[in-house]
């Protein structure tokens, strides 16, 4: 099925998008999200994101940390870079390792900016976010989400917006080091390849019709995304800028000309 859009406001959103999207009401929507109706259940969600400011200064917590929480399990996230300023960066853990105490007295002092590490970035990019990374993203990009489903996010630092903060709980799933680079890789705009093989979903980014990449890969949900071209699912039209969901690949059909994002659950 083709499963729904819904666009998010955000104070660091765009309000004049890139086709195929359009922003009809001139808000700042800083996401599109792909949500399946209430009578299905998605282990994944897809989301593109939109950014004009930098994002808050954040960090997920894993599924054990979650769930000591009450939250049914945690939330880790990978990118993929469509488009980027010139100037694009992202925050991915902090330029060095650091105690507890000096987050604090970074968050407390306004410096906090400076203790993340902001990486370049340019089209292309991939990212995979484990979770209790500290993380946010700067302005001028369009990205493609593949996260765990769930709405979980511990704000650490917001810029002085006045948004709430969560730092109590961040300071308890927070990884206060540096990001590991090699959760990072360049992406080939021609090739069909595997994006990340990772402990709760696979990602796979596909040119053309030929999906034989899927073929042992076992998994009860698919989701598809088309970044050019169009799929079929089950029969069902997805075109560029939607989402569609099956529990087959078999159900899957791309054309020809097409480049794809194809994403499953990693069966525990």
């Amino acid at each position: 099925m083709k499963l729904k859009k819904k666009s998010v406001v955000k104070p660091w959103g765009q309000s004049i998008f890139p086709s195929p999207f359009h922003n009809n009401k001139k808000q700042k929507i800083g996401e599109i999200w792909f949500e399946p109706p209430k009578a299905v259940t998605a282990g994944l969600m897809v989301k593109y994101l939109f950014t004009s400011e930098k994002l808050s200064i954040q960090v997920h917590p894993n599924d054990r940390q979650a769930r000591r929480a009450g939250f049914p399990h945690g939330k880790e996230e990978c990118w993929l870079i469509l488009h980027a300023e010139p100037w694009a960066k992202l925050g991915i853990g902090l330029t060095k390792e650091v105690q507890s105490t000096d987050l604090r007295a970074a968050i407390a002092s306004g410096e906090m900016e400076n203790l993340v590490n902001w990486i370049p970035v340019e089209t292309g990019d991939f990212f995979y976010i484990p979770a209790g990374t500290i993380h946010a993203i700067g302005p001028g990009i369009v990205l493609v989400e593949v996260q765990q489903n769930i709405d979980l996010t511990y704000r650490i630092y917001d810029y002085r917006r006045p948004r709430e903060l969560h730092l109590e709980d961040a300071m308890k799933v927070a990884s206060l080091k540096p990001y590991n680079m090699s959760y990072h890789r360049k992406v080939p705009p021609d090739q069909t390849m595997m994006l990340v093989d990772g402990p709760h979903f696979r990602v796979f980014q596909i040119i053309g019709s030929n999906i034989e990449i899927l073929t042992d890969v076992e998994a009860s949900e698919w989701q598809v995304i088309p970044l050019d071209g169009t799929a079929w699912i089950s029969g069902v039209v997805i075109k560029t800028g939607e989402c569609g969901i099956c529990a087959r690949q078999t159900d899957i059909e791309l054309s020809k000309n097409g480049k794809f994002i194809v994403a499953c659950p990693t069966n525990e």
